[in-house]
């Protein structure tokens, strides 16, 4: 994978590719509207005081890296200003945002996010399942991080695959507590020494929620804090694009050499789970014209306990009350509403099918298509 320079992306959005630079140069060179989300894992500004030790007196290898040092709270608040206000300009008016952080800055960068315009949809609470314990056993172990979530703006149309996370859920609504652990064993990246490869390496599977719940197949996704490409690996297998910037050439050489090895899971793997409200709409009226019901064929409710009969405009008639197939069937029910597919069955070789049926019919029909 080729590292390109901030000259060589001015043009267009070059896909799939570790940018060299600072990020926020780097994004102010890019096209404006041109990404769908955003992953960041800026820096935490951890403003960490002496070196930490273990009970045994072994060195705990803390982010003591010069990117992670400002001079004051004020000095990274203008880093953040900047930096949010450039990914902004990239997203798409459809497009969302994910910023990570701990307590040492996620609330200065919630706060800078709604000074910038951007609609807060969630706190996402990542709780580790192997956090490091406190050792000086002055503080609370430090357990969870926190990600923010947000739109470009109020009124943006976000995605959101609520059904797919539900199913990774194990059919439960997804909570905004994930409880995940930290990257280490194998999937922890070393580098030349045996050493971290980066010290706020994050798991793949963090990433593997975030991009199944908010992006879509074929999506672009940039990273403006790259580090060894978590989010560019996790992109690449679930088959969305990414753009990555990294300004340390260390962690470039190991994300490239990561990325090499990644491939992309196969077209059906890549499919999820939608929301009914996400497919397309098919009349009613659709199955008369084709023929699939005819005009005066008779529907029976749940338990056959009401009848209606299918009129040539894509109405039932039942007891003298006529409309669409959800108003009949509130109607005969007594209901506010009443979901008409679920609730009207047809007869065809003296079985009871729901008229759904054949909605699904027609929608896999739209699905093979060509377009």
């Amino acid at each position: 994978m080729k590292t390109k320079t901030r000259t060589e992306s001015a043009a267009t959005l070059p896909l799939n590719t570790i940018l060299d630079g600072d990020c926020i140069e780097v994004m102010n060179s890019l096209p404006a509207e041109s990404v769908d989300l955003i992953f960041a894992d800026p820096p935490y500004n951890l403003q960490l005081r002496g070196e930490l030790h273990r009970p045994d007196n072994s060195r705990v290898d803390a982010v003591d890296d010069e990117w992670d040092s400002f001079d004051s709270f004020a000095a990274y608040d203008k880093f953040t200003q900047e930096w949010l206000a450039a990914a902004r300009r990239l997203l798409k008016p459809t497009g969302a945002i994910w910023v990570i952080g701990s307590y040492h800055n996620i609330f200065r960068v919630g706060a800078a996010m709604q000074n910038a315009g951007y609609w807060i949809l969630n706190d996402v609470v990542w709780r580790k399942a192997n956090p490091m314990p406190n050792f000086r056993g002055k503080r609370f172990t430090n357990a969870h991080e926190t990600m923010i979530w947000a739109s470009k703006s109020q009124a943006g149309k976000y995605t959101f695959n609520y059904e797919a996370l539900k199913s990774l859920n194990e059919g439960v609504q997804m909570r905004s507590d994930w409880v995940l652990p930290i990257c280490s064993g194998g999937e922890r990246l070393k580098d030349e020494n045996g050493e971290k490869a980066h010290p706020t390496q994050k798991p793949e599977g963090l990433l593997h929620r975030v991009l199944v719940g908010s992006t879509n197949p074929g999506d672009v996704v940039l990273d403006p804090f790259f580090g060894t490409g978590t989010t560019g690996a996790v992109a690449k297998m679930l088959g969305r694009d990414f753009v990555g910037i990294e300004r340390e050439a260390s962690y470039r050489k190991v994300a490239e050499k990561r990325l090499a090895k990644v491939r992309k899971y196969d077209r059906a793997a890549l499919e999820v789970s939608t929301s009914k409200r996400a497919e397309p709409r098919v009349p009613f009226g659709q199955l008369v014209e084709r023929g699939m019901l005819r005009p005066g064929e008779e529907l029976y409710s749940v338990g056959n306990r009401y009848k209606a009969k299918v009129r040539a405009d894509g109405t039932l008639i039942g007891n003298d009350v006529k409309g669409s197939i959800h108003q009949v069937g509130a109607a005969l029910e007594g209901a506010p509403s009443c979901n008409g597919w679920t609730y009207w069955h047809f007869k065809r070789d003296g079985k009871v099918v729901p008229i759904d049926l054949l909605r699904q019919q027609i929608r896999a029909e739209m699905a093979e298509r060509p377009n």
